[in-house]
């Protein structure tokens, strides 16, 4: 019996560990190899990838008679059946076009684009490797209808269809499902510390609203980056980037940027990978003398203010301020520092991430994983002031269970700001270390009035006399490169007290967690999906963004929703898919907000779709229109959330003539509610001044916030005449309750509308402006259209273009004071030409683009960014033996610099050599 049960025990061992081996190539229709294919066993998760020549081996568990799939980006799928053990599979795959490649992001289940339901752009391996910006994310720009706003070198903001800022809250980033933006900031900062190019499998991009599916902040767009897998992508790859930044400001720089990919496959049970990227540059310098308000005027003006000059955002009445009726009435402003001396212009990114994956039963989808990122980098943001962000640190885990079905995952994020400092306050404190305002005002005052009263006797002009008082002023002032200017600056770096100091301090972190599952393996009517996701806030800023002195400040939100599709076959010519899909938002602090939407997909013959699509989509106000509480300069910026509004505290000096006619206290203290229950508006305030007619004060007192609605519909089409593949979309917006920054002034005595004490306020310059996060009563339209054509020519050659229409719509004449933040041309084109292999191994790629002109409004400033012309080209050499690439490139090859944004720095050129090695 023992003999028997050994024999039956060896049967069973031999049959466990028996395996079917199977070799193969994969070829393209013209004969030629396609590296990097995957090779899947049909209805498992084993597979493997074909090497430089088109060659594969796999072994698998299963025994014959079984199906393999190859399947390559571009290129059909095909499907080969197994009958023997070492068979030799020998696939053709048919080269496709842009509309045979599978996206995920449109309808959560993977699609042709040919059939999405929705406008989606995708960016994928071939057009990562042939790019010709100098990175990947850089590469989004030539996407059709995207825009990409340059803050820094290595600060980019990514948006779509209008209403753009940096700080660009209505537009989401996801990396492997995990939202990209800072806990502190609430948005993403471009790639600072995001993927590493050799890592990136594919990028989709879904303009306009989605929060049907993805919920509150996915409002203008979403950004989704995917990395490789180390099942499938396996081995040491790497890139190695050296060139030169150049600019007229800041001269030639070397650019450095290096990435690493280390990933192993253990067993078909078990898979790891680890990244390292590191960035290592100098920023396009912002320099700046133009007056931000008139830029006609000049330092010698006494209230200056120039746009990268900091400091002399500090300005006062002078006549107000000495009570003597002599002194002119007007503003004067103190002498501030050039951005060139508040910063190094360092730009830098050294970022990490690595993740384990489990595959736990053979032959099945399911798959554990967590994954950790890491990353701190230097940079310049531009928000309602200029930041020097630098050592800026943020992390993230996620843990996430997986098949083919559902996923559940859940993760958190966190920041610290490191070294961080606001640029403005800098200029500002350095000022106030050497002399207060009270003193430099009033030692401009004392030399003003002593030449008045000694009867002038140089008979100076009036702008000699200002000069005269301001050299009097600044006489002893810290010059930059003393050592008595280094010591005002780092102590002011080093101290998060923004009335001495301009540290920028968080801790910020969110937890996030999400759920989906796909009922499609189970019911055959339709596809029938639901989900939910829940996230909690903690902000942690030690009082210096947010009103959170005392402690954190916490909150959650969480929603649920369902999608249902169903494909309807009239014949083989025809078809319609349907998709129905619907989401539930709550906030714990609003309404819950609900977000339908409906879509249709016409697809004839197999060449044309005409899609059609309207839904809703909300955003719930953000982190900082709820819970900020800073002090800006020229206006303190406070939250409306209603427990915000009380615990914003600031106590002020009154002036003088407050003091003696109207009887006040020398100081009076103020709270956020102030600047939403005793206001007036800004500009009606400068247009007192400026007429002494109080008649034309207007109360402002702005409702606080609540979320803001769109409603959005979408026609489109996608077609293929032979080899012209055409996209095409147009879309229209109507937002309900738009969210916006109004600037008001709280009188520090009366009630504002009472025609008496705060008129005498106002006139007295006792008052403090503040900007107010509320809705506009103005109805905000936006419309837009692109079409996009690409095809081959010159036998292999790749033709591509695209034009984009984009425009808003409002009353101005009624609401002339509002600002939409809009900061999008309303023309642009984009085009490219290459070739992947104009001869054995080499290639090469030229981008153009053109942006029309366009008004940018911002906290920072508002200017026009004038029209401009860039183009990049890349030439690229394979080099098989070693399976690396050479590239050379250079981008803004005309050298004609241009700015995409009010305040930045002129953008220059970049000219680099590559080597990418094991990457093919």
């Amino acid at each position: 019996m023992r003999t028997i049960l050994s024999i039956v025990l060896l049967f069973f061992c031999a049959l466990t560990f028996a395996q079917t081996t199977i070799t193969g190539t994969v070829m393209d229709n013209n004969g030629l190899p396609i590296p990097g294919a995957n090779i899947i066993v049909t209805g498992t998760s084993s597979g493997n990838v074909t090497d430089f020549d088109g060659g594969f081996t796999l072994s698998t568990d299963s025994n014959p008679p079984f199906s393999v799939q190859a399947s390559s980006v571009g290129f059909s799928t095909e499907v080969m059946e197994v009958t023997a053990n070492n068979q030799k599979l020998n696939f053709v795959l048919q080269e496709g076009s842009i509309l045979d490649e599978v996206v995920l992001s449109a309808s959560r289940t993977p699609e042709r684009i040919f059939e999405s339901p929705v406008t989606v752009e995708r960016f994928g391996l071939k057009e990562i490797k042939n790019t010709a910006s100098a990175d990947f994310y850089d590469g989004l720009e030539n996407l059709k209808g995207v825009d990409v706003n340059t803050n820094s070198l290595t600060f980019k903001s990514v948006n779509t269809r209008g209403f753009a800022t940096f700080a660009n809250t209505r537009f989401m980033q996801l990396v492997d499902g995990m939202d990209n933006s800072t806990p502190a900031l609430n948005f993403p900062i471009g790639n600072l510390v995001g993927m590493i190019e050799t890592d990136v499998q594919s990028v989709e991009l879904l303009p306009g609203a989605s929060s049907a599916l993805y919920g509150a902040n996915a409002f203008n767009g979403i950004l989704f980056m995917r990395s490789k897998s180390p099942f499938d992508h396996q081995g040491i790859s790497a890139s190695f980037k050296r060139g030169i930044t150049s600019q007229e400001a800041a001269g030639d720089n070397p650019y450095t940027d290096v990435g690493v990919r280390i990933a192993h496959k253990f067993s078909d049970k078990f898979a790891a990978k680890v990244n390292f990227g590191y960035l290592k540059g100098t920023d396009w310098a912002a320099t700046s003398e133009v007056d931000k308000i008139d830029p006609t005027r000049t330092r010698a003006n006494t209230n200056y203010d120039g746009i990268n000059v900091y400091g002399d955002e500090v300005s006062t009445n002078i006549r107000a301020a000495s009570g003597l009726g002599f002194i002119p009435d007007v503003v004067v402003s103190r002498t501030g520092y050039n951005e060139r001396d508040l910063t190094e212009y360092n730009a830098q990114s050294i970022k990490a991430d690595w993740g384990l994956y489990y595959r736990p039963i053979e032959d099945n989808s399911l798959e554990i994983s967590y994954v950790g990122k890491v990353g701190t980098g230097t940079t310049i943001y531009q928000g309602t002031n200029r930041y020097n962000i630098d050592g800026f640190f943020q992390q993230q885990h996620k843990l996430e269970v997986k098949n083919d079905n559902f996923f559940i995952r859940g993760y958190e994020v966190s920041d610290k700001a490191g070294d961080s400092y606001d640029m403005v306050f800098t200029g500002i404190n350095i000022n106030r270390a050497w002399k207060s305002d009270e003193d430099w005002f009033g030692d401009y005052i004392a030399r003003y009035a002593e030449i008045e009263l000694s009867g002038n006797p140089l008979s100076l002009s009036t702008q000699q006399k200002h000069d005269a008082a301001r050299a009097a002023a600044d006489t002893g002032r810290f010059l930059p490169g003393t050592p008595e200017y280094k010591a005002a600056f780092n102590r002011s770096i080093n101290d998060p007290d923004l009335s001495t100091g301009s540290k920028f301090q968080d801790a910020s972190k969110y937890f996030h967690s999400d759920a989906n599952y796909n009922f499609s393996h189970l019911i055959d009517i339709a596809e029938i999906q639901v989900g939910a996701s829940y996230r909690k806030y903690n902000l942690n800023s030690g009082g210096t963004i947010y009103t959170d002195n005392d402690g954190p400040i916490e909150y959650s939100e969480f929603g649920i929703y369902t999608q249902i599709q169903k494909d309807f076959e009239f014949n083989e010519d025809m078809s319609l898919k349907l998709t129905a899909s619907g989401r539930f938002d709550k906030s714990e602090l609003f309404d819950g907000f609900f977000s339908p939407r409906l879509s249709a997909g016409l697809t004839i013959n197999r060449d044309h779709n005409i899609r059609a699509s309207i839904q809703t989509g909300f955003r719930n106000p953000t982190t900082q229109d709820l819970f900020i509480g800073l002090d800006a300069g020229r206006a303190i910026l406070v939250g409306s959330a209603p427990e915000n509004l009380d615990r914003y505290v600031r106590t002020f000096g009154v002036s003088q003539v407050g003091q003696d006619q109207f009887g006040q206290a020398s100081t009076v203290t103020q709270t956020g509610a102030n600047a939403y229950n005793n206001s007036y508006s800004a500009n009606s305030v400068t247009d007192f001044a400026n007429s002494g007619n109080p008649a034309l004060l207007e109360v402002a007192n702005p409702d606080i916030i609540k979320p803001e609605q769109v409603t959005s519909m979408e026609i489109g089409y996608r077609g293929k005449f032979n080899k012209l593949i055409v996209d095409f979309s147009t879309y229209y917006n109507k937002y309900k309750d738009f969210i916006s920054q109004e600037v008001v002034v709280a009188p520090y005595y009366g009630v504002a509308g009472d025609n008496g004490l705060s008129l005498a306020a106002i006139a007295n310059g006792d008052f403090q402006t503040y900007s107010a996060y509320t809705n506009s009563e103005a109805d905000v339209n936006s419309y837009g259209a692109s079409l996009g054509l690409s095809t081959k020519v010159f036998n292999g050659f790749d033709l591509s273009g695209s034009y984009t229409f984009t425009k808003q719509d409002f009353d101005s004449e009624t609401y002339p004071d509002f600002q939409t933040n809009f900061n999008t041309p309303e023309h642009k084109f984009k085009a490219s030409f290459g070739h992947t292999e104009v001869f054995k191994n080499f290639g090469f790629n030229v981008a153009y683009r053109f942006s029309d002109d366009y008004f940018w409004e911002a906290t920072f400033g508002n200017g026009i960014v004038p029209e401009f012309h860039t183009i990049d080209a890349q030439l690229n050499y394979k080099v098989p033996s070693l399976k690396s690439v050479i590239k050379v490139g250079a981008t803004n090859l005309t050298g004609n610099e241009y700015f995409t944004a009010f305040g930045t720095g002129f953008i220059g050129s970049m000219y680099y050599a590559s080597l990418t090695i094991n990457n093919l």
